[in-house]
């Protein structure tokens, strides 16, 4: 199989986004985002894997985030193809304007619930601007198990709800669920996730058993060791907050992800906190810790794990 990966907008702290064009198939993975220099970008990576337009078939997007979806609409309307996608996170593009509003009102939600400032909940929605994708537009829903164009749809959740690779006995691209040098966020990434940590930890399980190579969403590779590095990480955070919750006593996630990341603003904030938030349910979960306090939730240490 052809794969040509074809390097997106501009660059971000987890690096450029990939875009991935299978031209035998018909297939562009993760058009990448919502913005005029993206589009150019992606037009002028076609002509180089002699694709034209109408050679698109399938526009499939591993998951919601503008910055891969985003132009996923454009592709599908310019060529005339169809855009498929995870099931639980086609509605945030099919429905783009109406579930951005939802999501806005869930986020904040979330983050109050994690003892963020409201002042500071506000400042956060405030900033989250709109993208320039399409209200709506028709999007097929994929179930782990399917397959399109011949590729192997794969529910890889923890970073969104309906994160979703896609892959052959060759190569499986992997969207945000692994990334090259930047650790994907979870619990502030997606605020309807549940015990979103867990469920990550399942999706890496299930990578690292895929045959081939594994391509990112930014990058343009993984070295092989990527998903016990990621791994190492968030057992050394799961140790951190353990710890400084015993340090510092009974907290919010919005006080222990003050205590562990230092100052945090806009959408830091969210990917802050929702972060404390993801380890220490699963801290619950595992008896280590236990809820105080539910409206802000507030967590401590229980006496038998103190030392």
């Amino acid at each position: 199989m052809i794969v040509e990966r074809v390097a997106v907008g501009e660059g971000t702290p987890e690096g450029t986004n990939s875009a991935y064009v299978l031209p035998d198939r018909g297939v562009v993975i993760d058009p990448g985002p919502p913005t005029d220099d993206a589009w150019d970008d992606l037009r002028a990576g076609l002509d180089r894997a002699d694709v034209a337009l109408a050679d698109v078939e399938h526009v499939l997007v591993t998951h919601w985030h503008a910055d891969h979806a985003g132009l996923a609409p454009r592709l599908a309307m310019e060529a005339d193809a169809t855009v498929a996608m995870g099931e639980d996170d086609a509605t945030l593009v099919a429905d783009y304007a109406a579930e951005r509003e939802n999501r806005l009102e869930r986020d904040a939600t979330a983050m109050r619930s994690w003892g963020v400032p409201h002042e500071t909940v506000a400042s956060v929605i405030a900033g989250d601007e709109p993208s320039s994708m399409s209200d709506t537009h028709p999007v097929e829903t994929l179930s782990d198990g399917d397959r399109v164009a011949g590729l192997e749809v794969l529910a890889t959740l923890g970073h969104t709800l309906g994160h979703t690779a896609f892959g052959t006995a060759d190569v499986t691209f992997v969207g945000d669920a692994v990334l090259p040098t930047y650790t994907p966020n979870v619990g502030g990434s997606d605020t309807r996730t549940t015990d979103p940590l867990a469920t990550y930890r399942d999706t890496l399980d299930r990578l690292e058993e895929r045959p081939g190579r594994l391509l990112p969403g930014h990058g343009t590779s993984l070295e092989s060791d990527r998903i016990d590095v990621v791994r190492a990480h968030h057992r050394e955070r799961t140790e951190r907050v353990t710890r400084t919750l015993e340090a510092i006593g009974p907290a919010t996630p919005w006080e222990l992800a003050c205590e562990l990341f230092g100052d945090l603003a806009d959408v830091h904030v969210k990917f802050g906190a929702g972060e404390a938030a993801a380890h220490l349910e699963r801290l619950e979960r595992e008896g280590t810790v236990e809820r105080v306090a539910r409206e802000p939730v507030v967590y401590r240490r229980r006496a038998e794990f103190d030392s």
